[in-house]
């Protein structure tokens, strides 16, 4: 089993943001989950799971956050290192890593995604919704998904967004965890969208992204989805104007279902269901957010596991979810003993 979405922020990197932003809160409370950084820790909280490994990608806040361009690009660089080394330290838990990248400068993002992935092994790259506010599905960041395309490599998505982004505009902030438990998977699924008529799907058809958390809002609204507002005027059989400007001349939402998804869902069965109910066998990949739960992973994998279990899936749809996607998708080598999950799911 391959779990494509858990988190770790090497020792080294933890130190250079403290140092940078010693007030942060986030980073504060990043003293109580040991399994985020404290590689001994993480090993751990693995071992109730001998068949599950783990892609490793970088935590938030986003390297951009820390300062300049040339900062960020200072942080990606320790961060990418540090996570190469532990995947070759712990290749049997840790088969990949994804690339940090210092959005906030094109050109040195560029360089940093050619330098992880030639020198140090990186199978993809993690960005965020969002490079300091600002949108990525513009022409600026283009170049980026153009080049994982051709590296047919995944560029895995991860919301962010603080509880600086207000609620309404009257207001300066977003007051309890609102722009946490609701706001990021708005991000996740206006990211979605504003990919989806950027055309980046026409314009390059074989581009893997992964969405965390099942998409966010996507999966429960597919109907909503197919019919825009506009189209609501349009009358019985009218187009989806917005389509139409867009390009888009099938139905919008198979574009949405041409993202891959994970299955980190807290463990919610039903939120599970809805998930792959809309992304099917062949874009659902298995996983957990770990080490982010109050036990630093166990109990999400573990529930998260259960979640796939109660999917009753048949086996080969099962074997998709849980390592086969994830194969193909990083490009992983194929497991001797393709019957383990299964086994493994059940005893656990």
């Amino acid at each position: 089993m391959i779990d494509v979405f858990s988190h770790f922020v090497p020792p080294a990197v933890l130190a250079r943001f403290l140092e940078l932003k010693p007030g942060l809160p986030a980073l504060s409370a990043f003293g109580g989950l040991p399994e985020l950084w404290d590689i001994d820790a993480r090993l751990r909280s693995l071992a109730p799971f001998p068949g599950v490994q783990q892609i490793l990608n970088f935590g938030n806040p986003p390297v951009e956050t820390f300062g300049t361009p040339v900062v960020a690009a200072e942080l990606a660089r320790l961060a990418n290192e540090e996570m190469a080394k532990l995947c070759a330290r712990y290749p049997d838990r840790f088969p990949a890593f994804t690339a940090v990248l210092p959005m906030s400068d094109l050109e040195l993002a560029m360089a940093e995604l050619e330098y992880a992935h030639a020198e140090l092994g990186a199978r993809g790259i993690q960005i965020y919704t969002n490079v300091l506010g600002a949108p990525v599905s513009g022409p600026l960041y283009r170049p980026i998904f153009q080049q994982m395309a051709q590296r047919d490599l995944p560029v895995l998505v991860h919301p962010f967004r603080t509880a600086a982004v207000a609620d309404y505009a009257t207001e300066l902030d977003s007051p309890d965890e609102v722009w946490f438990t609701f706001g990021w998977p708005y991000e996740t699924s206006a990211f979605a969208a504003r990919m989806v008529y950027s055309g980046i799907f026409n314009e390059l058809p074989d581009i893997k992204i992964v969405l965390h958390h099942f998409g966010g809002m996507i999966p429960s609204f597919g109907a909503r989805i197919e019919l825009g507002f506009q189209q609501i005027f349009t009358g019985p059989g009218g187009p989806n104007p917005v389509a139409v400007r867009a390009g888009i001349t099938t139905p919008v939402v198979e574009h949405y279902r041409r993202f891959y998804a994970d299955t980190a869902l807290n463990g919610s069965k039903s939120a599970v269901r809805a998930g792959y109910d809309f992304f099917g066998p062949d874009r659902s990949v298995f996983g957990t957010d770990a080490p982010f739960c109050q036990d630093g992973g166990p109990t999400f994998v573990a529930e998260t596991l259960a979640a796939i279990d109660a999917l009753d899936l048949p086996a080969a749809d099962r074997q998709q979810v849980l390592e086969g996607n994830a194969r193909s998708l990083f490009r992983l080598p194929i497991a001797e003993t393709a019957g383990q999950p299964t086994e493994i799911l059940r005893s656990a």
